[in-house]
Parts: structure tokens; C-alpha cells; sequence
């Protein structure tokens, strides 16, 4: 498994604060990181960019997303509350009474996240869904001009950070969804500059996956890839009231999830399964919960005039949440099986999948 200077790595991604579009926080941890064994570089997104073996003509991309969901302030009231806007998607039942941190001009504002109380609210209140609209930010200011001495309108806001170990190999924190992902990146690239190669690899930490797969597309674009790795996380189904049949039997601790959607490139999924069989590397299948994809492999296969693509999932429990529950077993099998898998191609592969 990991040693501590990668679960120190861990740690310091997981509790950086990268809300979308604002990623600089996670970036420099992901960038640092990877200085003493890869070419490192950032783009004008704040993409960072890991490069191996640059020389090589077949490109392979490992990309992964560190941004986070997060909020926007919008409106400072007469009361000094800030009130604010979804940054990303969030799941309304898991906001209320929650800490944030505000990212403003002269460092991190601590906050909570405040609604009216249950006993007064009227029985037709109760009955509704409570909307963003419905809650604010309370940093103890006592008026709008108070408040606005430590924050302003546009600045962004995270949960504040929470990683936390869970009973030996699972952990929780806010933005697993993905520096989960952006962790195997950097661990794979590690591994990678330890071997010999035949492809150039490129490891990336994408960002503005949660409003639209940005980075990745811009990233892609650069590199002009033959080959392009995803790792992002997915939903685990091994909960209560999670229909198996309808989102197959994903499970913490049994390895990746290796996708089969549209976006999944038939020979290099063959690849990957038979490098994880010879390898005896853990892995499981899904179909993702829809047909057509959606993470940053969508944008890497279309890139140019497209791209081998494969995506690997982590198992994830209550993601979009503040405690986004995962597993490092699963992290080092991926981290394994991307290792394997890019160390093994010869590049001269094709992936035009005919019979």
C-alpha cells in the first residue's frame, strides 16, 4: 500500500480548498508533488500538466479532475449574512448547518451555513424542499459593512477540510470527487518514471470538470493524445436502497470499476482487463449510470479527431457531500493497473476497434 510520504500527499490534496474554477490551492500541492520525477508545467486554466518520456510519438494522458463543488457569495445582506449561489452540483439536503471556508483577497474567511430554525418554521415551510435561496453564510459579522471589510460578492467558498481515516483503509473528506483521482494520477506518474518506457505519459490535474469537463478538454487539446486515461470516481451501489440491477454491484474495496459505456474504447478496455488478469490486479465492472458516458473521458475521445479513451472508477459512498467516503485499496489498484497497463504498450498498438 502507500507509504506516508503519499498519504501525506493524500492528506494535503484532500484538504486543500480548489473549488471550481479556483483550483490554485490543489494545484500547487498536485504540482509540488510531481517536481523531483516529471516535467512539470501549468496552463493558462490552471490545468497541471506532468510529462515523461516526452520524446516518444505515441501520447498517453492520465487525467483526473481537482476541482471541488463549492458555493459563490452573490449578495451581502444589512445583517452582515452572505447569502450565495451553487459552484457546481450540490446536494441541498446535505447543506444546512455546514462549515465553509471563504477563499477572499487576504486568505480563508471560516463561515457556517445558516437557515431558520425548525421550531419556527410554519407547518407549510416544513413541507417544502429547502432551497439555497432559503440558507446563508454567517461569519459573525454584525452588518453589511462589517462583513464586507473581510469579504466580497464573487468570492468562492468550500466545506471546510474534513479528511479523515475511517477504520484502517477507507477515509472521508469533502472533494474526494476527484483529487481521489488526481492522487492516483500523481502516484501513477511516480511509478511510471521508475520504469522504462515506450510511450510518452502525460499526468494531468484537470480543472472546471464540474461545470462542463473544461480543463480536460483544453488539456487535451495540447497534448494531442493517442491514448487517454480517466480516473474519476463512481457511485458505490453496496448501500441500503441502491437498486443493483439498475446500477450494478460496485463495492468498496474490490478495486476500479472499468467501464464499458460509450465513451470507453473497446480495444484498450481489452487491454487493461487482461494486463489486470496477468497481473492478478483487483478490478470490477460497470456500465456507469448512464450509456453515454459524462466524466473527462467524453472530452478527451473527442479530442481532435479522437482518442482511445478508458475510464476507471473509484467507488465512491455520498458523493456530492461533505463526507465522500473511499478506499485506498481501490486507489492502489488503480494506481497498479495504470502503472502495468501504460508500462506494458509497445507504441506501436492500434486501437480502431474492428474485427
Amino acid at each position: 500500500m502507500f507509504n506516508q510520504r503519499s498519504m501525506d500527499f493524500l492528506a494535503a490534496l484532500m484538504q486543500s480548498a480548489s473549488p471550481t474554477g479556483y483550483e490554485a490551492g490543489a494545484a500547487k500541492v498536485f504540482r509540488d508533488y510531481l517536481a523531483d520525477c516529471c516535467e512539470v508545467k501549468c496552463d493558462v486554466m490552471g490545468n497541471t500538466i506532468a510529462a515523461l518520456n516526452t520524446a516518444a510519438p505515441m501520447r498517453v494522458l492520465i487525467d483526473a479532475h481537482y476541482d471541488e463543488i463549492g458555493f459563490q457569495i452573490v449578495y451581502i445582506s444589512d445583517e452582515g449574512l452572505l447569502y450565495f449561489r451553487n459552484n457546481g452540483g450540490i446536494d441541498k439536503l446535505n447543506v444546512p448547518s455546514s462549515e465553509v471556508d471563504i477563499l477572499t483577497a487576504n486568505g480563508m474567511v471560516p463561515g457556517v451555513i445558516g437557515k431558520k430554525p425548525i421550531h419556527l418554521l410554519t407547518p407549510e415551510e416544513r413541507n417544502k424542499t429547502l432551497e439555497l435561496k432559503d440558507m446563508w453564510i454567517d461569519i459573525g459579522a454584525s452588518s453589511r459593512e462589517e462583513a464586507e471589510k473581510l469579504v466580497a460578492v464573487g468570492d468562492p467558498v468550500v466545506m471546510r477540510a474534513n479528511f479523515r481515516m475511517l477504520n484502517g483503509n477507507r477515509f472521508i473528506s469533502k472533494g474526494t470527487d476527484d483529487k481521489i483521482g488526481a492522487f492516483i494520477v500523481a502516484e501513477t506518474m511516480r511509478r511510471l518514471a521508475q520504469r522504462q518506457l515506450n510511450v510518452a505519459v502525460f499526468g494531468v490535474g484537470s480543472v472546471q470538470e464540474e461545470v462542463g469537463l473544461r480543463g480536460a478538454t483544453a488539456s487535451a487539446f495540447a497534448i494531442d493524445p493517442a491514448v487517454g486515461f480517466a480516473i474519476d470516481v463512481g457511485f458505490a451501489t453496496d448501500l441500503p436502497d441502491i437498486p443493483k440491477k439498475q446500477y450494478g454491484d460496485i463495492t468498496l474495496g474490490k478495486g476500479p470499476a472499468l467501464s464499458r459505456s460509450c465513451d470507453n474504447n473497446i480495444v484498450l478496455g481489452q487491454i487493461i482487463r487482461a494486463t489486470a488478469k496477468a497481473k492478478n490486479i483487483p478490478y470490477q465492472e460497470s456500465v456507469s449510470h448512464r450509456a453515454s458516458g459524462g466524466t473527462d473521458a467524453a472530452a478527451i475521445q473527442l479530442t481532435r479527431a479522437g482518442v482511445a479513451t478508458a475510464l476507471l472508477s473509484i467507488p465512491n459512498r455520498y458523493m456530492h457531500s461533505q463526507v465522500e467516503m473511499c478506499d485506498l485499496r481501490d486507489a492502489e489498484a488503480a494506481v497498479e493497473l495504470l502503472t502495468e497497463t501504460i508500462a506494458g504498450l509497445t507504441g506501436e498498438e492500434s486501437f480502431i476497434p474492428v474485427r
